[in-house]
């Protein structure tokens, strides 16, 4: 007899699958991804007693958000060796589904090292969308969420967002990876190559695929930045957004930075910004790609992560790795 928890995964897909042909055939594609940048706060009275030493530590970019769907319990138990954070869009549920069944599973290396696996979400501007996620989170108890609006522009609040839930809620992990849910990460490489947990623990650790790069100043481009906004010619070194490693301790480092940092949309410009403040610099490592491989078996096994990758890749590529360890390359 199936368990309530089949039943309930079952209901979902269905749900979902629902939701998004509705969708479709409602509304255009376009009209509420990406539309919407930083919300608008409520302008705030100043207290006419307020000092000029008030008004400089008084946060610059203040992260006043607070989570609509939170799991702060997560790591009460035991500390996990490694958190990941998948940053997605709530139309992801494939994708998201797809990394439950292979290099997410938090089951993967058993007792002996602990992964927890978060996917990190803003609010879309469609109920319909929010009421899935929601019940999305009630059956697997992944996914976390601010009210911020959920869009390009604001995967900076994304991943400061997944910044603050490590240093509130999980401070005792070791390591954090943060990625997107179009990435295959090799999990052997990452836990047992690159962090060793045998080792001891690394403090004020950062890596990844290291950029050295400026603005680019040209308006059509997905990744202009304005003058107004960032006057300087290069940025400082940062590590592809769609995939970094970081020691626990700089979770909490990067978002009480950020308080303090005027916010930028390109939120591996940003966070490499907050680390130039800290004097934390980022180790190159090429086992990070941020493009897409074609897939062998032996090229796979020598990197950490590949970006574009579909969910029936990633079940491909993820079954394909387990079943053939035997095979020498």
């Amino acid at each position: 007899m199936p368990s309530k928890v089949s039943c309930l995964y079952l209901l979902t897909v269905v749900c979902w699958a629902s939701a998004l042909w509705y969708l479709s055939l409602s509304r255009p594609s376009t009209s509420y991804v990406g539309q919407l940048s930083i919300p608008i706060r409520q302008k705030t009275k100043l207290n006419k007693n307020v000092t000029f030493s008030n008004i400089r530590t008084r946060p610059l970019n203040p992260h006043a958000f607070d989570f609509v769907i939170n799991e702060p319990k997560k790591c009460e138990t035991e500390a996990p060796f490694l958190v990941i954070l998948i940053s997605t869009t709530h139309k992801e549920f494939d994708a998201r589904q797809a990394i439950r069944e292979t290099w997410g599973d938090e089951s993967t290396f058993g007792d002996g090292v602990r992964v927890l696996t978060l996917f990190l979400l803003g609010r879309n501007t469609d109920p319909v969308l929010n009421q899935m996620v929601e019940q999305e989170s009630q059956i697997f108890h992944d996914v976390v969420v601010e009210d911020f609006i959920d869009s390009y522009h604001n995967l900076t609040l994304k991943t400061l967002m997944g910044m603050r839930w490590v240093a509130t809620f999980c401070s005792k992990a070791q390591y954090v990876l943060k990625t997107d849910s179009d990435i295959f990460v090799n999990m052997e490489n990452l836990v047992y190559n690159l962090l060793k947990p045998t080792s001891k623990p690394r403090r004020r650790y950062f890596t990844g695929y290291v950029i050295n790069g400026g603005p680019i100043r040209d308006m059509r481009s997905k990744w202009y930045m304005p003058r107004d906004l960032y006057p300087e010619a290069k940025y400082p070194p940062f590590c592809s957004g769609t995939g970094y490693v970081f020691s626990a301790d700089v979770a909490e480092l990067i978002y009480k930075t950020s308080l303090h940092t005027r916010l930028l949309h390109l939120e591996d410009v940003y966070v490499g910004l907050c680390l130039r403040k800290l004097g934390i610099h980022p180790f190159q490592n090429s086992g990070f790609n941020h493009w897409k491989m074609a897939y062998s078996l032996c090229r796979y096994r020598r990197v950490v992560t590949v970006h574009q990758i579909s969910p029936e890749e990633m079940h491909r590529i993820w079954n394909d790795m387990t079943s053939k360890k035997h095979l020498k390359c």
